[in-house]
């Protein structure tokens, strides 16, 4: 199966002041502010939605195809996911904006100050879906994440216009699309990840109610934190699926975008979707017990023993041929 995903590609440039915001303020002076911080930490960390899901998808050795846009200044990190078997070779790479950039900076109490940059982001409505698909001769499903919200209505329009199915991951641009755009987006969708929030922010923008949605995705997938996942389709019993078991909290960044790669993965592999979830779960908390969205290890021998500690042995032997 030949998975393709579509959305942001940035960088994270985390940094730590070991001192206090609030203390470097002066509240007369609010009006004229301006402040440098010492910082004694500089962690640099590969991210972006739709690197994040290539890199779980090669794990389990898919050569997931990523689709977005990103500055000259990329090519680092297209080396990394190269090595981590991701086909980069249908990237955008603008000539005049730099690859997306979130830079943030935290203080002992946890509070931040942070910027975003898009970038080449901006750039990812050029892209055409088509010459994607000659060049592999044939996607078997677009992952269309978030991403700029013009470029991801675009793909969804060109995939119903082609019959490439694709799954619609809107995440946390919801906040800033239309209900048109997000009508748009769902419509014929394969399949439709939010997580809680997210899916009753879905239907209040889109005016569509659980049933109505219902109507127009293949399977709903809702993602529950701690209390795992669950899979709706229409005119089935709703499957709910717990969470696999963690051995330690390290940092949940990227944990959705990882449990997509797994629950794909699994579903490419033709699994039930009860057992594709638990392969979700099981891959998330991989990345949960890591510090980074790509710094996860994920071996058969460590997936199939979360799966056989969290779910048993039958649902470990099911998935054990695949690996």
């Amino acid at each position: 199966m030949r998975i393709a995903v579509a959305g942001s590609i940035a960088t994270d440039h985390l940094m730590s002041f070991d001192g206090r915001f609030a203390e470097q303020i002066i509240p007369e002076q609010i009006q004229q502010l301006s402040l440098s911080f010492l910082v004694d930490e500089l962690d640099v960390r590969r991210g972006g939605v739709a690197p994040n899901i290539c890199f779980g998808l090669g794990t389990f050795g898919l050569s997931p195809v990523l689709v977005g846009a990103a500055g000259a200044d990329f090519e680092e990190y297209r080396a990394w996911l190269d090595r981590h078997g991701v086909d980069t070779s249908s990237v955008l790479i603008s000539e005049l904006r730099h690859t997306a950039r979130f830079v943030c900076t935290t203080d002992r109490d946890q509070n931040q100050i942070a910027s975003f940059y898009a970038g080449a982001m901006a750039e990812a409505r050029n892209i055409e879906i088509k010459p994607i698909n000659d060049r592999l001769g044939g996607i078997d499903l677009l992952l269309i994440g978030a991403d700029d919200p013009a470029a991801m209505v675009r793909h969804s329009e060109e995939c119903r216009s082609r019959s490439i199915p694709f799954a619609a991951d809107p995440s946390q641009q919801l906040a800033r699309m239309e209900g048109p755009e997000v009508r748009s987006l769902i419509e014929g969708a394969a399949i439709l990840f939010t997580n809680e929030y997210e899916k009753a922010l879905a239907e209040q923008k889109t005016g569509w109610s659980d049933e109505q949605i219902l109507d127009r995705v293949g399977i709903r997938i809702t993602t529950l934190g701690s209390k795992g996942a669950r899979l709706d389709r229409k005119g089935e019993p709703s499957i709910h699926v717990p969470a696999a078991s963690v051995d330690k909290l390290v940092d949940p960044t990227g944990m959705g975008d990882s449990f997509r790669a797994g629950f794909l993965a699994a579903h490419s592999w033709g699994l039930p979707l009860e057992r594709a979830a638990q392969v979700g779960n099981a891959t998330a908390v991989h990345c949960l017990e890591a510090d980074g969205p790509q710094e996860y290890t994920l071996t058969p021998q460590s997936l199939l023993a979360r799966i056989e500690a969290s779910y048993g042995k039958e649902a470990a032997d099911e998935v054990r041929p695949h690996l």
